[in-house]
């Protein structure tokens, strides 16, 4: 065999060259000036689905301070051991024996 005979590259890509030149028109955003929100900002409500609900100071603290971490940490679902790190952090702390969880029936064990 001669080596003449074969390319150095061996071209796969059997594309045409003016599909990857096409003009593709795209979306235009229409929204400017104080239309547009800022980059990263979300629509933040505590509760949408419960707003006519009057909430009691503890519960408004606590969410407020739910909030705040979420937004400090960048963590728009902490765990479980961040909300009790929350609840620690605002002076909760375990003091009388466990009773039934709300919504059970009284005779469903109490979780240990």
């Amino acid at each position: 065999m001669n080596n003449s005979q074969f390319p150095e590259v061996c071209v796969t890509d059997q594309r045409r060259a003016e599909r990857r030149k096409r003009q593709i028109p795209v979306a235009l955003e229409r929204r400017s000036g104080k239309d547009r929100r800022e980059k990263g900002e979300r629509r933040r409500q505590i509760d949408p689905t419960t707003c006519e609900r009057d909430y009691t100071d503890d519960e408004i603290q606590f969410m407020k301070s739910m909030d705040q971490y979420k937004r400090d940490n960048r963590r728009p679902f902490p765990t479980w051991s961040e909300v009790l790190e929350v609840l620690t952090a605002l002076g909760y702390r375990k003091v009388a024996a466990p009773t039934a969880l709300p919504g059970l029936p009284s005779s469903a064990p109490v979780p240990v």
